[in-house]
């Protein structure tokens, strides 16, 4: 058994854990509205046709905030054919995803369900065919108290009093030429800025997120961020990071480096946002909101019907070495909570998510549930200081990759420590001795693990065999046994 030792220190934190940094996101795509958190026809649903199983499932999740309405999807959305009698909305052809848009569920519809869930909602505004003008009309509509045109209209929609959503987007993805209205640096620097602008105007306690670039590979990253930042750096509070992952090549020891890249990737937006701000004398800080992430690949080229309406769309179905990864992506983001502050799994439910549902039928939690929940419930707080020492190892893509890859968190309010291992290597046991060096009194009190799986192995709606289970608890708390290929969740409490 090898061994491997990770030194904690009490006195110093490197970072508050926002509690937005566990979100995740919504979008109109596929079945993650229509067949997912709204199902008007189950069996259980209730009376305003949202799934209670799956709002069940969601709460197990702790998720704080939901990111809505898109994505892709936000670049061609008249926000106002979602609002009002749902007989009178009309139907769209989404050309972002080639399917029919029916507009049953919209901004009302989805507030509702966010207070049920227990989360709140992150607006993104059109950024794509629309601007400043459409934006400021929904900040009144959600948010002025009423008296005004937007803030009666919602009232006559039956809602009397303001949503005050106080996280918005300002589009999405707006440097690819995928997107709708697709724009260079300076064009969406220029109506970002502008927008902001008098969304604020509107309600000034209102933050907003800067779109930044579409993955790290954009040929115009870091040169987007500084243009659009040296542009808009006054009016906007947070600039946005979206990565995927995949392991098309099926090596499993390359996919599972890949957080370091996610780290490299958030350490290189740091850098630019700080140059932008020297180079403006400024003393107001630009913090991070990573609103996608996750493993993508199982589904890209599946066919779906054009112009459809809310067709199997996008729907991975994950395995083991995705919920590992997942887990190494989420420890990446909290170890950065002193800049990154909101993040986003893409996305929540069907759509290449944690949660998979059958239309009027069945429900499962998929092995990147698990991961997600555990940091979800138990990495609150603030992280701790820490050093691991452990053997490392070469992959095709990565040198030096540490064999384990753990997270040090401290919970001052239940008084409770946890650290999250990752055990990267398929067949090397590791023996970790956790130093508390200066936290005295404390003792494992659990160990969840998720170990002995393939990377392959998978769940689905007939059985559901990868799931978390607690480890024998050791004689001596500093010395765990991490399995080989493994998630590890080790509790201490005084």
């Amino acid at each position: 058994m090898k061994q491997a030792k990770i030194s904690v220190v009490g006195e110093f934190k490197t970072g508050k854990i926002d509690p937005r940094i566990y979100g995740s996101f919504i979008e109109h795509l596929g079945r993650a509205v229509y067949g997912g958190i709204y199902d008007p026809e189950h069996p259980l649903a209730d009376e305003d046709g949202f799934r209670k199983d799956v709002i069940d499932e969601i709460k197990k999740l702790n998720v704080p905030i939901v990111r809505y309405p898109g994505g892709n999807f936000v670049s061609g959305y008249n926000w106002e054919d979602g609002v009002g009698p749902v007989e009178n909305r009309p139907k769209r052809l989404e050309l972002a995803w080639g399917v029919t848009e029916p507009n049953s569920f919209g901004t009302n519809e989805f507030m509702k369900w966010c207070k049920k869930a227990d989360t709140s909602c992150m607006m993104a505004v059109n950024l794509g065919l629309r601007g400043p003008d459409e934006a400021r009309n929904l900040v009144e509509y959600c948010n002025h108290k009423g008296g005004s045109y937007y803030s009666d209209l919602r009232i006559k929609h039956g809602v009397k009093e303001p949503y005050n959503i106080k996280l918005w987007c300002l589009g999405n993805e707006m440097d690819g030429d995928w997107q709708i209205g697709h724009k260079t640096a300076y064009e969406y620097g220029r109506i970002a800025s502008e927008t902001a602008k008098v969304m604020k105007w509107v309600d000034p306690d209102i933050e907003l997120v800067l779109s930044g670039s579409s993955n790290l590979n954009m040929p115009t990253f870091g040169d987007w961020e500084l243009q659009t930042l040296d542009l808009a750096y006054d009016k906007v509070d947070y600039v946005s990071l979206h990565q995927y992952y995949d392991n098309r090549t099926g090596d499993t020891d390359s996919f599972l480096a890949k957080s370091m890249a996610m780290d490299e990737f958030i350490k290189t937006v740091i850098c630019i946002c700080d140059t932008v701000k020297g180079k403006k004398h400024k003393k107001k800080e630009i913090n991070l909101s990573f609103d996608e992430w996750n493993v993508w690949y199982h589904s890209n080229n599946d066919p779906v019907e054009r112009w459809s309406m809310a067709p199997h769309q996008l729907e991975d179905y994950y395995n083991f070495e995705d919920a590992l990864l997942v887990g190494l992506m989420l420890m990446t983001l909290v170890k950065h909570a002193d800049r990154v502050k909101i993040a986003c799994l893409a996305q929540l439910v069907n759509v290449i998510a944690p949660i998979m549902t059958e239309n009027g039928g069945r429900i499962f939690e998929q092995t990147i549930f698990y991961p997600f929940m555990h940091m979800s419930n138990y990495a609150r707080g603030s992280v701790l200081l820490s050093n691991l020492t452990c053997d490392k190892h070469d992959s095709k893509e990565f040198t030096d990759v540490p064999d384990l890859d753990c997270l040090a968190t401290v919970n001052e309010a239940e008084d409770e420590i946890t650290v999250f291992c990752v055990n990267r290597c398929q067949n090397e046991d590791y023996e970790l001795n956790v130093n508390l060096l200066d936290l005295n009194g404390f003792r494992v009190v659990e160990h969840i693990e998720m170990a002995g799986f393939k990377p392959l192995d998978g769940n689905n709606f007939i059985s559901a065999p990868v799931k978390p289970s607690n480890a024998e608890l050791p004689k001596n708390s500093e010395n765990i046994h991490i399995k080989p290929f493994s998630w590890n969740v080790i509790r201490f409490k005084k």
